[in-house]
């Protein structure tokens, strides 16, 4: 017999922090990076995001400040990743993927029975 799908499901949201309680790193950063990665340059990335080069550019610039190394490699036509740039992609990819998962299997564990009768 197949198991009831639940009619609820549970959400969560991760970041990166410094000590300051400053962004470093979180879905909207990987995004932003994605795009870039993709399209080659930081102006299409704005363009493809509905967000204006100033703050994309900010918010990497922020990134890349906090950090103390460059994740953009800003060439004449354009921008790729650094490295350390692409290794964050697929390291918060991976992050998001476990915590998904792991929120999935605690919220069965410890809620679903309460919340699906």
């Amino acid at each position: 017999m197949a198991k009831k799908e639940s009619p609820f499901c549970i959400r969560s949201k991760i970041w990166v922090e410094d000590a300051h309680g400053k962004v470093v790193f979180g879905l909207g950063r990987y995004r932003i990076l994605e795009a870039v990665q993709r399209l080659g340059s930081l102006q299409a990335a704005a363009q493809e995001l509905k967000m204006s080069y100033r703050a994309i550019w900010g918010r990497i610039s922020a990134t890349e400040e906090r950090l103390g190394k460059p994740l953009l490699i800003r060439e004449p036509r354009g921008s790729r990743l650094t490295p350390l740039g692409e290794t964050l992609l697929k390291q918060f990819q991976r992050l998001l993927k476990i915590v998904e998962t792991e929120s999935d299997d605690v919220y069965n564990d410890l809620m679903a029975a309460y919340l699906d009768g």
